[in-house]
């Protein structure tokens, strides 16, 4: 996984929660990285969730809970520095069938070796199903990407998950678009 991820969030821990909760849940397991990590680095993301579950430890907030809050942070913070993405795009479900055809494409140039999660678009029509694949195991990181991608389009939508297999290697998330 991409040192981005984890440079993210850490500075996201630190920012909503306080330097001392992100120090805390550094130490608290002996990582391979020792908590070092870079934007360009690459690190197992097993690392990730054993930052996540210590946070959760300490904030008593469930991991699929943190790792949906995240994903909206991380939404933000991928318009901020990759604007470039949005441009001549003007809905959330624009934005969202680009992401394997498009934007992981470019992700991939940059890093040859990074590990994507795929994004099948089974439907189209005011909903929007989505099939998410990935031996990661992040849905929940996903569907709060999708829902920082509807905050920033200013729609409103149900977001809802299906769980196809029981890794949870497969999900069906389908958007269903509010008037």
């Amino acid at each position: 996984m991409k040192g981005f991820v984890f440079t993210e969030f850490i500075e996201m821990v630190e920012n909503e929660f306080g330097y001392e909760i992100a120090d805390k849940i550094i130490n608290e397991d002996e990582l391979s990285s020792k908590g070092v990590y870079t934007s360009i680095g690459t690190y197992s993301h097993s690392e990730m969730f054993t930052l996540v579950a210590n946070l959760s430890k300490e904030l008593k907030v469930p991991v699929p809970q943190l790792l949906h809050v995240y994903g909206k942070y991380l939404f933000g913070v991928f318009n901020k520095n990759y604007s470039h993405f949005f441009e001549n795009i003007h809905d959330s479900f624009g934005f969202l069938s680009l992401i394997d055809e498009y934007i992981h494409i470019e992700v991939k140039k940059l890093y040859p070796e990074a590990e994507l999660p795929k994004f099948d678009i089974l439907e189209k029509d005011g909903k929007m199903t989505m099939l998410y694949q990935s031996t990661r195991k992040m849905s929940d990181l996903a569907m709060g990407l999708i829902e920082g991608c509807l905050e920033h389009y200013e729609e409103k939508a149900t977001v809802e998950k299906l769980v196809l297999d029981k890794n949870e290697e497969k999900v069906l998330l389908t958007i269903t678009k509010h008037s």
